[in-house]
Parts: structure tokens; C-alpha cells; sequence
């Protein structure tokens, strides 16, 4: 065969922004997920599964890269020719879950999920285009202790992690005040585009600093790649009143809204914003979460369109350096707000809902990094050597009685010969192999092979149990 005549093969290679994951890191993610799970089993949460795939209107457009193709999700169409998308998270599901079931729920109806979700946006350094997310969400309160509350879980779920006070923070910020802030500065809410370019603008603080927000406020920015993202397009006294409200946070919370009331003044809805996060600052005082824990931070507005209220994120503070030495800088690993009109695109009446959701993958990604959640090593199982092919039944058996008396055991299933079987059981970690050629089975022996020691061991009770 000539290569002109060559059948043509498919490379194989992983798509970009994808993620193969290890034995390791699946058992060392199920590990956290448990310690999850337990704080919000602890507050009251119950679960719930929805699809991963929902009809693409049902999900809404609220992505904040809409500049990407398929305006951030990955799209097809059914036989029927209706629009199907990947969920881009577990928030939108859930809407519409309530929507559907709203008559048959409980008000307000608390659910935890976790799962992947996908998002066809550009990917980069841990970004990824798939990624697991684990949500707990009240929906049917309107009252702002809610959103306190799931401030408080977010902490408790750090704590329970392992990560100490001092090493994480928990902010709050507002839709409302911000809403207040651009009023003032002559944003009008009635330009959603442009609203919406500065909210996005202001949610890159944590990975372009202030310069990099002052160009997207602007006439826009370039990456490192090249790319050009369109700015806001506001002058140059707006990009500075904005920019003294995303630097207004200060460590104490009363200090903090002190200054918010003053960004404010004269705003209804900014006014209205500031009460909620006061609101929620006596209650968390009240349970005894102090400035060490959550804070008041202007600068986060989270860039998904449909938060309504407060808003709220947590990051690892910690120094955290990678394999090389450098520094790491994480961003968000729990984030979330108010919501109140996601639901009412189904029904048509508005049900308050607010919610908060884990990155999965970030926080075990910064755990690591600071020696946690390692995923040990789990110890093989037992190999039983295969010596005479003629008798696979006697070595099944063998397999079949260890798995019973409770012993994780694999009957090796190859085709190689002794040496390479034994190589084979190494690379397992198994701790030890079992053989048993015609001369031990005429005597009713085994061989046990300890891998771990060396030493070869012969049982004749043993061949009798198995």
C-alpha cells in the first residue's frame, strides 16, 4: 500500500480547553464533594438532578461572553428542528425546574446540584470549556436574610475544607448600589448594551486591575493574543466616578457603607441597594460572622446579566505558588446573587430566588496547591496471575472468592506471559499477586507474592478458602 493509498487516520488529541481527569483527581474531587455536601445537608438543602442538556431559549442569553459563537454555549438543533444547548450553568435549569413544577414544590424550595456545565468561550490558563459546578439555591424568599445566609454557607464550606480564617474572604457587593452609581454618573439603565459592557468591564478587576477596567470602560482593551474587546465607551469624568466606587471597600463593614450611602445620595435604587447590604450586615453580625470573614466590596458585580441584588464571592487568600514556584492567582472559587426575574421569564410573575455556586475545579485546584485534598493513592487490588491459560474457571473462581470475602481482587485478563503479568501487577499497585501453576494446584497450594515486600509466600489454607 502506498501512502497515497493510506487510510486516513484521525489525530488523536484533546480539545482545547477540555480536561482528561486522573483516577486521583476524580477520588480526591469526590473527597471534597462529600465535605460539601455535608455543610449544605447541614443547612438545610436538599438535592437535585436536572439535565445537561435544556432547549437553548429556556436557557436565556445571559453569558457574559455573547461575543463568542453561539453566544457562549454550545448549540445543535433536534429532528424537530428545535435549538438544544449544553447548560452553561445549573441556575438556568433550575428556573426553568420551578416554572415547571411550581404548584407541586414547597415556597420557598431549597435545592443543592452539582454537575458540569459547558461553555463555548475562549479557554486559557484554568479555563476551561467544561467544568463542574455545585450550587445551593433558595427560591420563593424575598427576604434579604437569604442572601446572608448562603454568604455564611459559603464561609462554613471553606472552613469545613480545611482553609482557616485569614485565608479566605467572603464579598458582598450590589446590583442595586452599582445601578445607583451609574445613574449618578449619567449611565442610563435604558442602554442595556452599554450597561451591561460596564458591568463586565468591572467584573475583570480581579485579572486586568484598574487599568485594564479603565480601557473596557473606555474605548476598549487588547489582549495578549491580539484580540480587541469593545469598550463601554464612557468619558473620561463617568470612568472615574465608577472607578472610585469599585475602589470604596475598605476591611470594616460600617466603614464601608458609610462611604456607599455617600456614592449614592439621591439615588432611589442605589439607596434601596444600600439598606439590603446593611440588612444583611446586621444579620451576619448577629451569627457571629465578623469583618475577618465577609466584607462589603463594591468591585464585585459579577458578570452574569440576570443578578438582580446582592451579589457575593469568595477567594482563597493564602499565598499559593504552583509546581514552579510562582504565584497563583485563583479569583473566585464560590460565587453567586439575587435573582429574582429568572423564574418570571416562565410564569410571568416574579418569584425572588438567590443562589450561590462552588467551582468545583478552581477550589480543588487552590486546595492542592496548599496541600490539601491530595487524592491519595488508593491501594490495587489483588491480581491473580494467570499460569495455565487452559484453567481461566479455577483463577476466576479465585478472583470471584476474594471479591467475596470483601478483598478488591482483579483476574489479569492479558495475553502476556508470567514476567510481564508481574510487571503488569506492579504498575497496578496491587499489593500482592496470587499464582497457581498444575504443580501448586496437585499440592493445593498458592503462591501469595508480596509486592511490596518481595517475598514469595505459600499457603495451603488460603488455597483452600479460594
Amino acid at each position: 500500500m502506498t501512502k497515497k493509498d493510506a487510510i486516513p487516520r484521525p489525530e488523536a488529541r484533546l480539545p482545547k480547553g477540555l480536561q482528561d481527569i486522573s483516577a486521583q483527581e476524580i477520588r480526591a474531587t469526590e473527597a471534597m464533594l462529600g465535605t460539601i455536601k455535608g455543610v449544605f445537608e447541614a443547612y438545610g438543602f436538599e438535592p437535585l438532578d436536572t439535565p445537561a442538556i435544556e432547549y437553548t431559549d429556556a436557557l436565556g442569553k445571559f453569558l457574559p461572553d455573547q461575543d463568542r459563537p453561539n453566544e457562549g454555549v454550545f448549540s445543535f438543533q433536534d429532528d424537530d428542528e428545535q435549538w438544544l444547548s449544553l447548560r452553561y450553568d445549573l441556575t438556568a435549569p433550575l428556573a426553568r425546574f420551578v416554572a415547571e413544577n411550581y404548584q407541586a414544590i414547597p415556597k420557598p424550595f431549597r435545592r443543592y446540584q452539582v454537575g458540569p456545565v459547558w461553555r463555548n468561550e475562549k479557554p486559557g490558563p484554568g479555563r476551561f470549556r467544561q467544568f463542574m459546578q455545585f450550587d445551593a439555591d433558595t427560591v420563593g424568599a424575598a427576604s434579604i436574610a437569604a442572601d446572608a445566609e448562603l454568604c455564611m454557607l459559603a464561609a462554613d464550606v471553606l472552613e469545613a475544607l480545611g482553609i482557616p480564617r485569614g485565608q479566605y474572604v467572603v464579598k458582598i457587593g450590589s446590583r442595586k448600589i452599582l445601578d445607583g452609581v451609574l445613574e449618578r454618573a449619567g449611565v442610563s439603565a435604558a442602554d442595556k448594551g452599554k450597561h451591561l459592557t460596564v458591568l463586565r468591564a468591572i467584573d475583570k478587576l480581579d485579572r486586568l486591575g484598574v487599568e485594564g477596567v479603565r480601557l473596557l470602560l473606555g474605548e476598549g482593551r487588547k489582549d495578549e493574543s491580539g484580540d480587541f474587546t469593545k469598550g463601554a465607551g464612557l468619558a473620561g469624568k463617568q470612568i472615574d466616578a465608577i472607578v472610585s466606587f469599585v475602589e470604596a471597600s475598605g476591611g470594616d463593614r460600617d466603614q464601608t457603607l458609610g462611604g456607599l450611602k455617600s456614592l449614592v445620595e439621591g439615588s432611589a435604587v442605589g439607596e434601596e441597594g444600600v439598606g439590603e447590604v446593611s440588612a444583611m450586615h446586621d444579620l451576619l453580625t448577629a451569627a457571629g460572622f465578623g469583618s475577618d470573614r465577609i466584607v462589603i466590596d463594591p468591585s464585585v458585580v459579577r458578570g452574569l446579566e440576570y443578578y438582580t441584588g446582592p451579589v457575593f464571592e469568595a477567594e482563597l487568600t493564602a499565598p499559593i505558588k504552583d509546581k514552579r514556584g510562582q504565584q497563583v492567582r485563583l479569583g473566585s472559587v464560590v460565587s453567586g446573587g439575587r435573582y429574582d426575574g429568572l423564574v418570571e421569564r416562565f410564569t410571568g410573575e416574579q418569584v425572588p430566588a438567590t443562589g450561590v455556586s462552588v467551582g468545583v475545579s478552581r477550589l480543588l485546584f487552590g486546595l492542592q496547591l496548599l496541600g490539601k485534598y491530595q487524592g491519595d493513592e488508593v491501594q490495587g487490588p489483588v491480581i491473580v496471575l494467570v499460569f495455565d491459560k487452559d484453567r481461566m474457571a479455577d483463577y476466576q473462581k479465585m478472583a470471584q472468592s476474594l471479591r467475596a470475602a470483601g478483598i478488591r481482587a482483579e483476574l489479569y485478563l492479558g495475553s502476556s506471559g508470567m514476567k510481564a503479568q508481574m510487571k503488569y501487577a506492579d504498575r497496578r499497585g496491587a499489593p500482592c499477586a496470587i499464582i497457581q501453576g498444575s504443580d501448586e494446584k496437585a499440592r493445593g497450594e498458592v503462591q501469595i507474592k508480596d509486592l511490596v515486600l518481595g517475598a514469595t509466600l505459600t499457603s495451603i489454607e488460603t488455597a483452600r478458602n479460594i
